[in-house]
């Protein structure tokens, strides 16, 4: 199959990975998105030096062609406790300082950061950036072992993120809210606080997330609005064996303490 997308019959691969065991694909994950965010006019965002593809916190989904050649969309799950900040506290901490304390609480357990989402114009329609990049990223983070996930979504992605359980966090900012990453947007803090059970999830999404968990690699025929899309979902993580979600807990400890926030004026989950 070549790198272009068949309207008739679409068929693409989503698949998980961490983003150090994958360098080429990140590179055509960032050029699909930065197309994407300029397209817009956003032009500047806090990881738009792409350190998140040499954290080895940072696991990346993407929905590519089956050769492999083309990227059509993607997501991040971030890990607290990597080599940077979550996007969110990049993004907000300057803004509200209490976004550090916040995530620190959740990070305890292990928390991280649904982030880096983006579809091109080339598949809009089929779902993947509001429906079923998000299911996933939702699905790999029990296999990543958190327990609990971050989103600073723009408005057109508060329902898809509600529908697999998140609310709305209006303990920072503007009840929750931030102009970012321009004056004319709104970003809204997303919260899911229960990744395994994910109580709060739409039957629908609950249904698609706890397949997608049961058979990490298998082939399912997705329906939207009547347009259909075959997928080849790949979300075993590779080599995940030697992730170790402790010494990363760890880490977010040790960043933490060095912003100099009270450690005991924290509720401890």
């Amino acid at each position: 199959m070549s790198g272009s997308l068949n309207k008739e019959n679409p068929e693409v691969r989503l698949r998980a990975f961490r983003a150090v065991d994958e360098p080429e694909t990140c590179e055509l994950f960032i050029e699909g998105h930065t197309h994407v965010l300029t397209s817009i006019g956003v032009t500047k965002v806090t990881s738009s030096k792409n350190e998140w593809m040499f954290n080895p916190a940072t696991f990346v989904i993407v929905v590519e062609s089956l050769d492999r050649k083309k990227v059509y969309g993607g997501a991040r799950v971030q890990v607290a406790g990597g080599t940077e900040p979550l996007p969110i506290e990049q993004a907000t901490g300057a803004i509200d300082p209490q976004i550090f304390k916040l995530v620190w609480e959740f990070a305890q357990k292990g928390t991280g950061e649904l982030c880096g989402l983006w579809n091109s114009r080339e598949i809009s329609g089929y779902g993947i950036g509001c429906i079923f990049l998000i299911r996933a990223a939702v699905a790999i983070s029990t296999q990543i072992g958190i327990e609990s996930l971050f989103a600073l979504c723009a408005p057109y992605t508060i329902k898809p993120v509600e529908a697999i359980g998140m609310e709305l966090e209006e303990s920072i900012g503007n009840n929750g809210t931030f102009y970012y990453p321009k004056l004319d947007l709104l970003a809204t803090t997303m919260l899911l606080k229960d990744v395994s059970t994910i109580k709060r999830a739409y039957p629908e999404d609950k249904d698609a997330i706890f397949k997608i968990r049961e058979t990490l690699n298998i082939i399912r025929l997705e329906e939207l609005r009547r347009k259909t899309i075959k997928i080849h979902y790949e979300t075993e993580i590779p080599f995940i064996d030697k992730w170790d979600l402790g010494n990363t807990i760890k880490n977010a400890k040790m960043n933490f303490l060095k912003g100099q926030i009270d450690e005991d004026d924290l509720s401890i989950f």
